[in-house]
């Protein structure tokens, strides 16, 4: 027996040990990609230009903050208010979450080429018509929230921590619908503009937190080699349980915007074009519809959300589906030149990352496999406490 539970913890030690250097090199790389694009210029080792400013280091950010967003609007659904029986995956949701945005955060500073004066003027020159602004400020404000709930979790403080928890998610709620305005409060880009991203970026909160919980609920008990108790197994399901709902209700919205779109004028129809039957079209028809919505609706329903690893898979393929579909939606809205209509100008700006831009996500993805090793290390004590004491 005993030989037998040395030999898991070995297991479990070297699982954790390649998973913590593979996110560390990761984070360097990284580093390293945005240190050169600070030594050769962000124009040469970036793909963004004066026409298309954002791309996928701004697509790929924007997901981590929804994830977080999603998971601390959980949080709250399940520990304030009672609502559902995933408040045993409490404390795992405020520490992704965290990590989530830490990433989020990484990803675009090491796009920007003065991250450092941004930081200054964010504190020094405050400019309160600034969406962009108020977004630095509110999830700047969401971790250090964050932070302090995971002390107070620690320290078995709970409900001093659930009051925190409303707080963050009041917060970050307000983030995910100040960082929707940044879109769609540009009139120069129609297929931005409007009221629906916002609304939109909420569903996706919402779908991918729950799907990014699943995941990392089932690593973290696949890495330390546990059993699930019938308490964690029922959060499971209730997470299943809200994906499909949210699948179905995106399938819908993303139906609406592209028929809004085509009966608008032509910067509208040829960005929805560039979805349906442009460029975009792969990714957005297999992708992002069909193995990040279809795919887990027909999942979950033919299984009747019973096996926890068709539910892990299926969220999976819905985090797959959201970051396609933020690449989407930032790509789409940015690639009708504003000029169309002259001799000799594309239907279609040419769009492709860089290396440089690929390496620069690996250090987001890092962070959030460093912060899941971390939890797991120091306070997995306090994930299995909450799990008992349910």
């Amino acid at each position: 027996m005993n030989n037998t539970a040395t030999q898991k913890t070995a297991v479990t030690s070297l699982l954790a040990s390649k998973v913590w250097w593979l996110s560390l090199a990761m984070i360097a790389a990284g580093v390293g990609a945005g240190i050169y694009a600070l030594y050769v210029g962000h124009g040469e080792a970036f793909s963004n230009t004066r026409e298309i400013p954002w791309g996928l280091t701004i697509s790929v950010s924007t997901c981590f903050a929804i994830i977080s967003t999603g998971l601390a609007l959980l949080f709250t659904f399940s520990r304030a208010w009672g609502g559902n029986n995933m408040g045993v995956l409490g404390s795992r949701m405020v520490w992704l979450s965290i990590f989530m945005l830490c990433g989020a955060f990484l990803v675009i500073g090491l796009e920007m080429e003065n991250i450092w004066r941004i930081s200054l003027d964010l504190i020094l020159h405050p400019n309160f018509t600034s969406n962009i602004w108020w977004m630095g400020v509110l999830y700047g404000a969401a971790v250090i929230v964050m932070i302090l709930e995971v002390v107070l979790i620690v320290l078995r403080w709970y409900k001093t921590a659930v009051v925190l928890g409303v707080l963050c998610a009041i917060t970050e709620a307000c983030a995910i619908f100040n960082l929707g305005a940044v879109f769609s409060s540009l009139k120069s880009h129609p297929f931005w503009y409007g009221g629906q991203i916002p609304a939109f970026f909420l569903g996706s909160a919402v779908l991918s937190g729950a799907a990014a919980l699943l995941v990392m609920t089932a690593l973290s008990y696949g890495i330390q080699r546990r059993r699930m108790s019938e308490e964690v197994r029922a959060a499971m399901t209730t997470g299943g349980k809200i994906m499909l709902l949210i699948c179905f209700c995106l399938l819908i919205a993303n139906a609406w915007k592209i028929l809004n779109a085509y009966s608008g004028d032509y910067e509208l129809i040829t960005a929805a074009r560039s979805l349906t039957e442009g460029p975009l079209a792969i990714n957005f028809w297999v992708v992002e519809i069909g193995t990040g919505l279809v795919a887990p609706i027909v999942l979950l329903m033919i299984t009747h959300l019973r096996y926890v690893s068709v539910m892990v898979f299926s969220a999976i393929l819905v985090l797959v589906g959201q970051f396609i579909s933020c690449f989407n939606m930032v790509v789409s809205g940015a690639i009708v030149p504003w000029d169309h209509g002259i001799v000799g100008v594309p239907t279609y700006l040419p769009f492709i990352p860089t290396p440089a831009e690929y390496i620069v996500v690996l250090a987001g993805f890092g962070v959030v496999g460093a912060g899941f090793i971390l939890g797991e290390r120091f306070i997995d004590k306090t994930f299995m406490a909450e799990d008992s004491s349910h």
